[in-house]
């Protein structure tokens, strides 16, 4: 069954031990696909794109949270009661 190939770059796993550095320098910043018998077993990403993911999937929790809450009764107050 064909897999899909979730990176520009790919390199063999083979090719990942005998130069780790070199293999994910192949990506230039962007995520390497690492391949096992030609099928994509795991996927390295580099750490400041892992932490772009992680800060959009935190907005996209907070979102729902406000969605969630853009329903509920508003209560007036002034800046004086705070």
């Amino acid at each position: 069954m064909p897999t899909a190939l979730l990176a520009d770059v790919a390199v063999s796993i083979s090719e990942l031990k005998r130069h780790p550095t070199a293999a994910l320098d192949a990506g230039r910043g962007h995520p390497v696909a690492i391949l096992n018998h030609n099928t994509p077993t795991h996927y390295a990403v580099p750490a400041d794109v892992w932490a772009r993911i992680l800060e959009a999937l935190d907005d996209e929790q907070l979102n729902a949270i406000c969605d969630a809450r853009a329903d509920e009764p508003s209560v007036e107050v002034s800046l004086d009661e705070l």
